[in-house]
């Protein structure tokens, strides 16, 4: 009986290629995809918003695929409430393990600092950056009564009817505030901003007739787009989206403002003091559910383009780039802090 092919007389060439072969089927292939992972029990993603919403779909799907990543279940916590106030202290305060991530908006991890005059944690200093999934660009839309085809008559009809015109927005403080603040300025049309509890109402006067300008996401003012009710002129960001791409940005348009090139983003963070191999095993596990056909597929119909391949470091410079800008633009707004 000879012992040349028996597993423990193999040399370390039969070995590998034995190791190799066997990772390439059966089990041992599944195993040799999981990474060594930080989750000990079911990891909870908290999310500011209720279920249903455009924010909490894709957070179900995102977590399909990184709870396989994690090799645990992972629970999506709806908390919403208090501008995403609520939500963001639960994850703020939270242990820094891992286990309890925040899946919120540039609203819920920026602009909130400068909206409310005291918050329970300061988003910039109390959490760890990890990762954007999508970035989410708003349309500017105009009524199918109004003349304007493109940014340049837009401009052109607001200035021709100053002090006569009003907007629409789905808040104080909204991007879409800022945004079409900044035309307004550029232009001299004095218009006045109408701010609505959402973006519902906001879209139902629109379609209404009650304003004739209004900025939004696209998830709520595609399917008017499509029915001729609504014209889209431009979207903020540095690129166009799936879901329009025959409507330019307003960097292509000739405008290159901060409130109409920079762009929200839909992102994951942790509570501050999460380890740095922690916060790369996140990254990993999002990048990777975004990647995936699901994935993709649902951010895009939800209008946003998808982000797969960012990293903490990358986020993290970001996120200390662009909090003082929107502070800037909500100052210059005349958006007072409550």
């Amino acid at each position: 009986m000879t012992h040349g092919t028996h597993p423990l007389h193999c040399n370390r060439r039969q070995l590998l290629a034995l190791a190799a072969g066997a990772a390439a089927s059966g089990p041992l292939a599944v195993l040799a995809q999981i990474p060594t992972s930080f989750a000990t029990r079911p990891v909870r993603v908290v999310v500011p918003f209720a279920a249903g919403g455009a924010t909490d779909v894709i957070t179900r799907v995102l977590g399909e695929r990184m709870a396989q990543r994690f090799g645990q279940s992972v629970v999506v916590d709806n908390k919403p409430g208090g501008g995403g106030v609520i939500a963001g202290e639960a994850v703020a305060k939270s242990a820094p393990d891992g286990l309890t991530a925040l899946l919120g908006t540039t609203s819920t991890m920026l602009s909130n600092r400068y909206i409310f005059k005291k918050m329970p944690f300061d988003p910039l200093t109390d959490m760890t950056p990890l990762v954007r999934v999508c970035l989410a660009p708003i349309a500017l839309v105009v009524t199918a009564d109004v003349p304007a085809q493109n940014m340049q008559e837009f401009m052109a009809w607001i200035k021709a009817h100053k002090g006569k015109l009003s907007y629409g927005s789905y808040g104080i403080g909204s991007h879409g505030q800022l945004a079409c603040s900044t035309l307004s300025e550029v232009a001299g049309a004095d218009m006045a901003h109408v701010a609505y509890r959402g973006e519902a109402p906001m879209v139902a006067d629109l379609l209404g007739g009650q304003v004739k300008i209004g900025m939004g996401s696209l998830l709520s003012l595609k399917a008017h787009i499509d029915s001729g009710k609504l014209r889209a002129l431009a979207v903020t960001g540095p690129r166009r989206v799936p879901l329009l791409p025959d409507t330019p940005t307003f960097a292509e348009a000739g405008f290159k403002q901060d409130a109409l090139s920079i762009v929200g983003w839909l992102a994951i963070a942790a509570p501050k003091g999460l380890p740095a191999d922690v916060a790369r095993q996140w990254a990993e596990a999002a990048n990777s559910a975004v990647a995936s056909r699901e994935g993709m597929a649902r951010i895009i119909a939800a209008g946003f383009i998808p982000v797969d391949d960012d990293t903490p470091a990358k986020f993290a410079q970001a996120w200390a780039q662009e909090g003082p800008i929107w502070g800037r633009l909500l100052q210059a707004a005349g958006v007072q802090p409550t």
